[in-house]
């Protein structure tokens, strides 16, 4: 089902949602972490997520409180609808072990948290020309899966 079709279906069995607006991604870098990291939203161990606030683009916007997300699968299949929930931006070396728990990955701690993420990000910098370090900022975001 295309994402346009998934999302009028979700706003049908929700009608008290009147948004139109909806962000529409998959996580991680690669079809396998992107498929992973979807089932992990769909069964809600994975309620969060951290991205790299210096490597947004001018024109993409932040998620915002409230937003709508549809998340997709390695082969942009929508598989969930989200909603944001909480944002904040700390250092990456701030990061908390809630948060890292949250996100729901490996064995959900603070230490496999910062490896992960260290050679994640570390990988987006040089792709961005940029260097990584531990005081990058974070665009931190907890969310619920609703549908």
């Amino acid at each position: 089902m295309d994402v346009e079709t998934f999302w009028q279906h979700f706003k049908t069995a929700h009608p008290e949602i009147t948004t139109t607006h909806h962000d529409t991604y998959a996580f991680g870098s690669t079809d396998e972490s992107a498929d992973l990291l979807a089932h992990l939203v769909k069964i809600g161990q994975k309620t969060a997520t951290t991205s790299a606030l210096d490597l947004y683009e001018v024109d993409e916007s932040l998620p915002f409180v409230g937003e709508y997300n549809v998340i997709l699968d390695a082969h942009d299949q929508p598989v969930c609808v989200t909603q944001t929930k909480v944002t904040e931006v700390v250092s990456f070396d701030q990061v908390t072990q809630e948060h890292a728990y949250h996100e729901g990955e490996d064995d959900r701690t603070l230490a496999s948290w910062r490896r992960e993420h260290r050679a994640f990000f570390a990988n987006e910098y040089r792709e961005a020309g940029q260097t990584f370090n531990e005081q990058i900022p974070c665009f931190c975001e907890v969310f619920e899966r609703v549908d």
